[in-house]
């Protein structure tokens, strides 16, 4: 299936690597994590919108579709070069069947599709919780999800980090009783592996269990709609 155009998504990714070059540079941790071929979601902690050309950069041989808010694509030639990189809208808190069916399309066909599993972007110190969306795509595609951390861009530094871990598929984590628990296990693996690799790498963030009290109080950071961003919230029912 074909999704934009190649020749301009690899010009976009040379223009994004003069950028980094320009901004003390970008390497990846652990790049052979990511599979070289065949369908997989990324799944990387989201910061800032940076995220997604620092995830390109650093997987140069493979490339990257994305899903976007459907709001980008009021301009139309914002839109039209968004969807020639890569993305394609989608409607965030709705049923929307076309951009899950698009979704699916697009892991079958054995592309690398990027899915913010938090939603929209982070604080940079508690990660928000794991939109379970995430563990449908999974669920129903047999793919791998590959999480990733990005270090650099929030709070910015000199230099940009993105470490890769270990891919693994939903059926690996189906170890529970029924269906809520291996998609609750999935998550909880997803969301430890962020952090983790975060972490690791100079970005201590915390899991949205782990700020629950022991009290019982959620100091969560809320979800809330970053109009700047890119990302989207992936809609859970097919």
């Amino acid at each position: 299936m074909k999704v934009g155009s190649v020749f301009i998504y690899k010009l976009a990714v040379a223009v994004s690597n003069l950028y980094f070059a320009l901004n003390g540079g970008i390497r990846a941790v652990n790049p052979e994590n990511v599979p070289n071929t065949g369908g997989v979601i990324v799944a990387p902690i989201h910061l800032t919108s940076v995220d997604p050309t620092a995830l390109a950069c650093t997987m140069p041989h493979r490339r990257l579709l994305a899903m976007a808010k459907e709001e980008l694509w009021k301009n139309k030639l914002f839109g039209w070069l968004i969807g020639q990189i890569g993305a394609f809208p989608v409607r965030r808190g709705e049923g929307d069947t076309e951009s899950i069916r698009m979704s699916i399309a697009v892991l079958e066909a054995g592309h690398a599709l990027l899915v913010f599993p938090e939603g929209t972007r982070g604080d940079g110190q508690t990660l928000l919780p794991m939109n379970r969306g995430v563990a449908m795509l999974a669920k129903k595609t047999g793919v791998p999800v590959l999480p990733a951390g990005i270090v650099g861009t929030k709070p910015k530094r000199k230099g940009v980090v993105v470490a890769y871990g270990k891919p693994f598929t939903y059926a690996e984590m189906a170890t529970g009783k029924n269906e809520k628990e291996n998609r609750e296990i999935f998550l909880k693996r997803l969301e430890d592996e962020i952090a983790r690799l975060c972490s690791e790498n100079g970005l201590p963030v915390r899991t949205a269990s782990s700020s629950i009290s022991q009290s019982g109080v959620d100091h969560r950071p809320q979800q809330t709609e970053d109009p700047s961003s890119g990302s989207s919230e992936i809609p859970t029912q097919p």
